[in-house]
């Protein structure tokens, strides 16, 4: 069952090239059933690599634009009146797809925000009192520009929490950077991009990876890393069970994609920044990044015995 992703991964990686980690965080994140937020610098191939996921995997795909004035309507849907009929039609918005691409959603205001939060936590939405199924699979990937960029709003600590990870692209290794500047990947390689995939396979896999053995003593281990964050002087607080579960969900997705039906410790620290960083809020002033400070905690904690 894993080596069928071996292609898509590969496929995955003639698009965005040089971030084989971010990749198969990405591709985790999918089998994990989470939602994933990409944070860096517009220009960083951020919507290319969430169009390429939805290629690959043969999801249906919407992408938002998310600007300054865009409306929950705009998103979800609304009720708009049919005078033929004589009554209210609902007309579903861009949300009712598989893989939904939120571009740019911190440039969009809380209330637009707050539109994606039933939907990612409880795969619907409700309208006027009626509530929508969405489709299946249900996969948000969501874009965010720096913080400090003019015209962005803060993501509020209830939508950063429904995200599984959060990763960033970075500035490309010169040797890839030149193959982009010649025009030979990115955009030129989607459209070579075949769907390797069939849904019933996915959904599969996604209920295999939830069958992912964790022992009891790393279990332990989980709750000492939790509980250490809970502890730090660092963090305004420490890492909800919501979180800890995540942390779980993501360590045996990372197990499946290392061909294994059992987690290791290795498996929880490659997955621990990008699930607990951005759940977390420093106390301190200094320009130290926050990912530094979580990955000090898996530095300090022990492994149980």
């Amino acid at each position: 069952m894993r080596k069928k992703l071996n292609p898509v991964l590969d496929q995955l990686n003639k698009v965005v090239l040089g971030k084989p980690h971010q990749v198969k965080l990405a591709v985790a994140c999918l089998l994990a059933k989470g939602h994933l937020l990409i944070e860096d610098l517009p220009g960083m191939g951020k919507t290319t690599l969430g169009q390429a996921v939805a290629k690959v995997f043969g999801l249906e795909f919407q992408r938002v634009q998310f600007t300054s004035d865009i409306l929950p309507g705009d998103i979800v849907g609304a009720n708009i009146y049919d005078r033929e009929k004589g009554s209210f039609e609902f007309h579903p918005g861009p949300i009712f797809s598989q893989l939904v691409l939120a571009d740019e959603i911190n440039r969009a205001t809380p209330k637009a925000q707050s539109a994606l939060l039933e939907a990612m936590e409880e795969q619907q939405v409700t309208i006027e009192g009626k509530t929508y199924p969405l489709p299946q699979p249900f996969f948000v990937i969501a874009t965010q520009n720096p913080s400090y960029q003019i015209g962005t709003y803060s993501l509020p600590e209830s939508q950063l929490d429904r995200f599984l990870f959060r990763v960033q692209l970075g500035y490309p290794e010169a040797g890839f950077e030149k193959v982009l500047l010649r025009g030979e990947s990115g955009r030129v390689q989607m459209n070579k991009i075949e769907t390797l995939l069939e849904l019933s396979e996915l959904s599969e896999i996604q209920s295999f990876v939830q069958t992912i053995t964790i022992s009891d003593h790393l279990l332990s281990y989980v709750m000492d890393l939790i509980n250490a964050t809970r502890q730090s002087p660092d963090f305004a607080h420490g890492l909800s069970p919501r979180g800890g579960l995540a942390l779980i969900g993501a360590a045996k997705a990372w197990a499946f994609l290392d061909e294994r039906e059992y987690v290791l410790p290795e498996d929880i620290q490659k997955v621990f920044v990008p699930t607990v960083a951005h759940r977390l809020q420093s106390v301190k002033t200094s320009s130290e990044k926050i990912e530094v400070l979580v990955e000090q905690i898996v530095h300090d904690t022990p492994i149980s015995a």
